[in-house]
């Protein structure tokens, strides 16, 4: 069965910045990464590179910044009150994430003040070109629910 929209897939994937080591790797945690085709689970490079493979097939692809987690862009930076992230310890260049009104947000600690924290809201792997190492481990159809609520449920994916 070929990958596309409204299917799900199972894979292990390895991730680095394009000619550097690898960075993270689903077979460290053991089970495939489970996403729906077709609705926004994945970055768009690699959905893109996903289309019309079938379960069995490995293969290496690179993603560009713009099809993956964007560009970086300057003065994307946030003023926030030290409160907001509890007892942590902060430090410049650390990576924390940080609850907001629209859900959690991965931030890079910039400055630490007395009171604030300078932090930078671009996406921890913004402004690199990535590249992932794939292993299809299956592809069905998805259920009507998982359509409905746009991610896979069950095995690998949403329980609920």
């Amino acid at each position: 069965m070929k990958i596309e929209k409204d299917r799900v897939v199972r894979f292990h994937y390895t991730v680095s910045e394009v000619g550097q080591p690898a960075l993270e790797s689903s077979k460290e945690r053991g089970e495939p990464l489970a996403i729906l085709v077709g609705h926004g689970n994945i970055i768009p490079g690699l959905e893109k590179a996903l289309d019309g493979r079938e379960a069995g097939e490995s293969f290496g692809v690179d993603v560009p910044a713009a099809e993956a987690y964007g560009e970086r862009r300057d003065g994307l930076t946030q003023r926030v009150p030290k409160k907001h992230f509890g007892a942590q310890r902060l430090a410049p260049g650390q990576q924390v994430v940080l609850n907001t009104n629209f859900g959690p947000r991965a931030v890079t600690v910039e400055k630490v003040g007395m009171s604030v924290v300078d932090v930078d809201l671009n996406h921890p792997m913004a402004g690199k070109d990535l590249h992932f190492d794939i292993e299809i481990v299956d592809v069905r159809e998805a259920e009507p629910v998982e359509i409905e609520h746009g991610h896979v449920h069950g095995e690998g994916g949403h329980q609920h």
